[in-house]
């Protein structure tokens, strides 16, 4: 599976052990089946989707999960209707954001903490508002079309 998506420098600092080595360790402690690419970035998956934590080691801060391409546009009708479901999933789950990247949808939260293992504690919540952000979008579309 290719996925498109375009990487954002950060300015976020810091020192300390890489982000993609505490990514990892904190997903298999979980449980998580995990593989980790060239650039550090985390793959799992849950309930039959693919995610992906972004090491980004510039930006020590930064942290995001995205759960790409879980919906393909398949006509120009379905793509009006995929903005119109964006917008309103977006604008209805707190802190999540969907959007059209392509010819696909993808959900992702993105936050900032101060140091680079803060997500921990939120870890769970920020995977369900992306599941729950993508169930939203779903649902709008079945309305939709």
């Amino acid at each position: 599976m290719t996925i498109n998506v375009f990487r954002k420098g950060g300015d976020g600092g810091g020192s300390g052990g890489s982000k993609s080595d505490l990514y990892n360790d904190f997903l298999r402690s979980e449980g998580y089946i995990t593989e980790v690419d060239e650039d550090g970035d985390i793959t799992f998956k849950m309930e039959g989707g693919t995610y992906f934590l972004f090491a980004q080691e510039e930006d020590r801060e930064y942290f995001t999960v995205l759960f790409p391409n879980f919906w393909p546009i398949e006509s120009e009708d379905e793509r009006t209707a995929a903005y119109i479901a964006c917008c309103d999933a977006t604008g209805n789950i707190k802190g999540a954001k969907v959007y059209p990247l392509g010819d696909n949808i993808c959900a992702s939260i993105e936050l900032f903490f101060g140091e680079p293992d803060g997500f921990k504690p939120v870890f769970k919540r920020a995977l369900s508002t992306v599941q729950g952000a993508a169930a939203h979008f779903a649902e709008k579309m079945r309305e939709l079309t």
